[in-house]
């Protein structure tokens, strides 16, 4: 039965703790838990450290599970979504040690998932990219099959702002990638944390993938965008995406809920849907953020038991 959770890096000054014990009071079922390592974040909604894998011991296990059962809740999975193929060597390499590092805490944790970006070279194009990806990618998934891990791709473009320009930070953005992904690194261990607000400033529809990727789906992202028309009329879409599409709480965008959960509970997904919140709109506080989890709790409780 799919039920709700929430993602933790809209809270990243609380511990995992205070985070559950929220979670818990909104009347959410899961955390996805944010894992990236102790550091500066580069950007929004990144470096938000709830759970150190690198610090991990039985002791801190024990805690989070007690937390956990007193609260009725459970981790959907753990993330880290850094650049594994960024063109900066250095930090790609320390991507993929530290992911490396996140997959092998998972089972620990009596967890299964582990969610992510492939990433990319944003200054090449993906043809250019995909020995790179192969090569880098191969040894994650048998790691991952050794551990019994099964890896979420989120297939979010990061292609939003100049930085990104032009290729955007993640290979993973379209149907076609996926399949020829799927095909070359055939593995049951690899597959998708499906987010359909991706697809929608990208024109693309959000309901065919279900329906066509069901067996790849491990985790779902529940997050809304509205693309304003008036602003893309006037910058069109080689403009950069943040100039005409916006991150909106569930409810609040183009996308019908309604719609999405019947086609995805017909397609036969029965895991975690996990709110993300990128709603600036809702940022100017903890409050506003507590309550916004609130807010999309209550609107997708209309199509999700809880």
């Amino acid at each position: 039965m799919m039920q709700l959770g929430f993602v933790t890096a809209i809270l990243p000054e609380l511990t995992l703790e205070e985070v559950i014990s929220i979670g818990h009071r909104i009347g959410y079922r899961y955390v996805e838990v944010m894992c990236w390592p102790p550091s500066k974040a580069d950007r929004r909604y990144a470096g938000v450290t709830h759970l150190n894998v690198a610090d991990l011991n039985e002791a801190h296990i024990a805690a989070i599970q007690k937390k956990l059962a007193d609260s009725n809740m459970a981790i959907s999975g753990l993330g880290y979504y850094p650049n594994c193929l960024s063109h900066n060597q250095e930090e790609a390499e320390v991507a993929v040690e530290h992911l490396k590092q996140v997959i092998a805490a998972a089972p620990r944790l009596g967890l299964s998932i582990v969610n992510t970006f492939i990433g990319r070279d944003h200054t090449q194009s993906v043809e250019a990219n995909w020995p790179r990806m192969l090569q880098t990618w191969k040894p994650i998934v048998d790691l991952a099959e050794k551990h019994g891990v099964r890896i979420g791709i989120e297939n979010c473009p990061m292609l939003f702002t100049q930085d990104e320009w032009p290729g955007g930070k993640n290979l993973a953005s379209s149907p076609a990638i996926w399949r020829r992904l799927f095909a070359e690194i055939a593995s049951p261990n690899l597959g998708l944390n499906y987010d359909p607000s991706h697809l929608v400033f990208q024109k693309m529809d959000y309901l065919k993938p279900m329906r066509d990727f069901i067996d790849r789906i491990f985790h779902v992202h529940a997050k809304d965008v509205r693309v304003d028309q008036h602003a893309l009329d006037d910058v069109g879409t080689l403009a950069y995406p943040n100039q005409y599409h916006r991150p909106k709480l569930p409810g609040l965008g183009d996308i019908d809920w309604g719609l999405f959960f019947s086609v995805l509970g017909d397609a036969g997904y029965q895991g975690p849907v996990c709110v993300e919140v990128e709603d600036r709109a809702y940022e100017a506080s903890l409050g506003d953020r507590v309550a916004s989890l609130a807010q999309s709790h209550r609107y997708l409780s209309q199509f999700v038991p809880c």
